[in-house]
């Protein structure tokens, strides 16, 4: 079976295929500070002050817009707070990070869980082996109450990436060549295995960045198996190979994240913004990524870096990097989403450009009229310290 038929199969108790449509026994629900107040209301309509199914497995996370931006974000926020004061939930509040980081984080999130939540890149937890999906209100609401997802069990698809990769090629790259080569559609609906010996040796902070993605795909999740000959093998909807030990870095240009072209192609367009983090490229590894890059420069244009959690906050500040940032010129802000959508400090103006970590770049996300360009960690800072788009390997 495949890795999705195999997660399920055992928390339905029997076997599962593709196709089949199962009602799934839930390890955790999750909200966040965006959809969670509709959910909660919605949970009160439908069953008033009934007990959650398991308080122990409902979790809310603060990531969006924290601190509270306006009234209307602060009041969304204590709603959830008197919610989860009245039911027992867990509640993430506004001084820990990112969601899905912060649930991994403190143990809510292990193999083989089923996990969903009102975030769309909630599948960045297949980079953990567990199965997990954003969905709207109704099913958070169905979810508190029953600890049931009623779901439709995907293909799979496979993608074998083969090679070493050259230096300052990291996993962003590799999932924007993905992407250029086959497209916002190229996994509608389905799981993605990814396999080969580029992948083996990643660590969390790779596969959280592949994992991510997926949802730029339109595929449900991603997960990561060993290339081990067996004697029988899933049966995968397509499979498909790549040699990634050629490519450059890579940079999805305005304003799709399959508008993929080499860094080499566009270098000299001038940026006005650089922003490194979200939960695609926000861990520790990441940030040291740039900040190898940073040591001993300055920038030519704003940049702004947010660690995804408090941990990674701290590892960071400890190990030196806080540091590096400021000595360059970045501001660095506490750990959260941010730039990954409208709302908060440093929204484009119209005209403006930016470099982004993060995994969308659709019109109008970062302010009317302004350009996201998607890249990696590396990519991002050498841009930074040029003032323009920049391959790594010029400074």
């Amino acid at each position: 079976m495949t890795v999705i038929e195999k997660i399920l199969s055992k928390k339905v108790g029997r076997e599962v295929t593709d196709g089949e449509r199962v009602w799934v026994p839930l390890d955790l629900v999750t909200m966040r500070d965006f959809g969670g107040p509709n959910a909660i209301l919605g949970y009160k309509e439908s069953f008033g002050d009934a007990p959650l199914f398991d308080a122990k497995r409902v979790a809310i996370t603060f990531d969006l817009h924290i601190p509270p931006r306006n009234e209307k974000v602060a009041r969304n926020q204590q709603i959830c707070r008197e919610f989860a004061k009245v039911t027992g939930a867990k509640v993430f509040d506004i001084n820990q990070g990112i969601g899905q980081h912060i649930l991994w984080e403190h143990g809510m999130v292990q193999n083989g869980n089923t996990i969903i939540g009102t975030d769309s890149h909630m599948n960045l937890l297949g980079a953990f082996g567990a199965f997990a999906t954003g969905v709207g209100t109704t099913d958070i609401v169905a979810g508190m109450r029953y600890g049931k997802f009623w779901y439709h069990v995907p293909k799979t698809i496979k993608i074998e990436l083969h090679g070493k990769l050259r230096k300052f090629v990291s996993a962003k790259d590799v999932i924007l060549w993905v992407l250029k080569n086959l497209g916002t559609d190229g996994a509608i609906g389905m799981a993605i295995e990814f396999a080969g010996e580029t992948i083996e040796p990643m660590g969390v902070a790779e596969r959280i960045t592949l994992a991510s993605m997926v949802t730029e795909l339109s595929g449900e999740i991603g997960f990561f198996v060993k290339s081990e000959p067996s004697v029988q093998s899933p049966v995968y909807e397509k499979t498909y190979e790549f040699d990634v030990s050629a490519i450059s870095p890579q940079i999805a240009c305005p304003h799709s994240p399959d508008n993929v072209k080499d860094v080499k192609e566009v270098a000299g367009t001038l940026i006005d913004q650089v922003f490194i983090g979200s939960c695609t490229n926000g861990r520790y590894e990441d940030l040291e990524r740039a900040a190898k890059i940073l040591k001993g420069k300055k920038v030519k244009t704003r940049l702004i870096i947010v660690p995804a959690s408090t941990k990674v906050a701290q590892e960071a500040l400890k190990k030196g990097l806080y540091e590096i940032f400021f000595d360059a010129g970045a501001v660095v802000v506490n750990p959260g989403c941010s730039l990954c959508t409208t709302g908060h400090p440093g929204i484009l103006a119209p005209g403006e450009r930016m470099i982004s970590t993060s995994n969308r770049n659709f019109i109008g996300k970062l302010g009317k009229g302004g350009e996201i360009w998607l890249a990696s960690p590396e990519t991002a800072a050498a841009s930074a310290i040029k003032g323009e788009i920049t391959e790594p390997s010029i400074l």
